[in-house]
This record gives C-alpha cells, structure tokens and sequence, in this order.
C-alpha cells in the first residue's frame, strides 16, 4: 500500500498535503482528476454521500491502480461498518464523531487481523498485496493505514488527548460545523469558542507527535499554520469555479458594452 505510505510520510513531516472530500458526487476518474490537480488524497463520503458500495470499491481500485490514495469517511465507527469499509480498498478511514478511546479500540479490531485485532480480511482490499501471510498483511497494509479520528462533538473535545493519543491514529481531525453547532456558534467559523476548541485539538495532537487534518479555504488554513488540509467537496468547488467565471464574463460583457 504503498500510497498510504507515501501520504503518511508527507503528513508527518508537516508539508503541504491537500486533499477533497467527496460527498455529492462521486466517479472513478475523479482520483485522475485529483492526481492531475497535484493533490494528496481523495476521502470518499459514505457518512453523508449517496455512493453504493460498487461504485466505492470502483474509485477505490482507481487510487490503488494509479498510486493515488483514496480513503473512505464510514457512517460510524461500528465494527461491521468499518470492516466492511476496510474491504473496498481504500488506505485509510477519516472517522465521524470519534468521543472515546473505546471507538478507537473497536476500530483497531476491525482494521487489523489477529493478533492484533478481528479482522476478517476479504474484498479488493486483498489486490494490495503480494501474498497472504501475515507478516504481509501488517507489513503491506496494517502498518500502512492512514487513520483520521474526527473530534466534532463536546463529550470528542474533552477526550482529544486520549484520543490524539492512541497507537491507531495517524493525525487527530475535526468536524468544524458539527463541532461549532455543539458549542453555540452555528456556523460562525471565526467565533472564539470554536477557534479556541480548534487550537485545543491541535495541541492535543502535537503533545501526542501527531498532525492535524482541517478542512476549509486552503489558502486561508495554510496562513493559520495548517499543513494537512480538505480543501472541500469537488462539487462545491465547481460550483464556486463556475460562478467566479460566470461573474466574470458578465463584467468583462458589460465592459465591452459600455466602451460602445
């Protein structure tokens, strides 16, 4: 898994790693149109995305085929869930509303074989490797994974620490909406109860040697000292693309109009 290698060396080392969030739509050349974009990752939304699992594994099978990793957002932490998430290939999970260590715990069985865990392995997720030992498994995928526990609620908040803390997780990560809605300030990004719970997680985060995944307006972030960034959804962005030249176009008519 050697994409998931390469992410996670970039994330430690504190550079620039920029990546999308798929969540309205999703299509296996969307991890071609990433890679041509010169970003780092594609997260797959199956928290809030309409995507089928045949269409997952397919956009899966695009990162591990192009070398380009694509990791999966599940709709909870549950052992089935993230087992079956772990099947479609993906190299690496970013995990909703993590809140206690126990989440964690049950994460690290679904993820790893024994002995370190109860996974039983199956899917594409077998393709990245060369054979089916178990020195293989953990060497070529387990140690490899890239895990991204998202702190979004008050009880996660408190817990950031532990949380940041534990031996699965690679960088700790934020919901920032859902997290703003929980401390009174709906969305008002720049408040100062969710700018100070921004700066509690990314503490916890660096006491524990780990960096911290924040998503939003990546010039922006970049400037606040962020160094592993979602730059949002790919559909958003074409929207916002879109109207920026539409309104463009407009002023460039009435321009011409005017010197006429």
């Amino acid at each position: 898994m050697q994409p998931a290698a390469v992410l996670r060396d970039k994330i430690n080392r504190n550079q620039i790693t920029l990546g999308v969030l798929a969540t309205d739509h999703l299509w296996p050349r969307l991890v071609e149109i990433c890679k041509l974009a010169r970003l780092d990752y594609l997260i797959v939304d199956c928290e809030h995305g309409p995507h089928d699992e045949a269409l997952v594994a397919a956009v899966c099978q695009a990162g591990r085929l192009l070398g380009f990793p694509v990791l999966i957002r599940p709709i909870s932490c549950a052992y089935d869930v993230v087992r079956r998430a772990i099947d479609m290939g993906p190299c690496g999970l970013l995990l909703p509303s993590v809140e206690q260590v126990r989440q964690l715990d049950m994460v690290r069985d679904a993820v790893f074989l024994p002995p370190r865990g109860r996974r039983r392995p199956g899917g594409w997720a077998n393709h990245w490797l060369s054979d089916f030992q178990y020195a293989t498994w953990k060497a070529e995928v387990e140690d490899n994974l890239v895990i991204l526990p998202q702190i979004e609620s008050l009880a996660g908040l408190e817990c950031a620490s532990a949380i940041a803390a534990h031996e699965l997780v690679t960088a700790i990560a934020v919901g920032p909406y859902d997290l703003s809605a929980e401390l009174g300030c709906c969305w008002q990004p720049d408040d100062e109860r969710l700018q100070a719970a921004l700066r509690r997680i990314r503490a916890a985060g660096r006491a524990a040697g780990k960096n911290m995944w924040m998503i939003g307006d990546g010039p922006t972030l970049v400037q606040r000292g962020y160094t592993f960034i979602c730059i949002g959804d790919p559909s958003a962005l074409l929207a916002q693309r879109l109207g920026q030249l539409a309104t463009e176009c407009l002023a460039s008519g009435a321009s011409a109009e005017s010197e006429h």
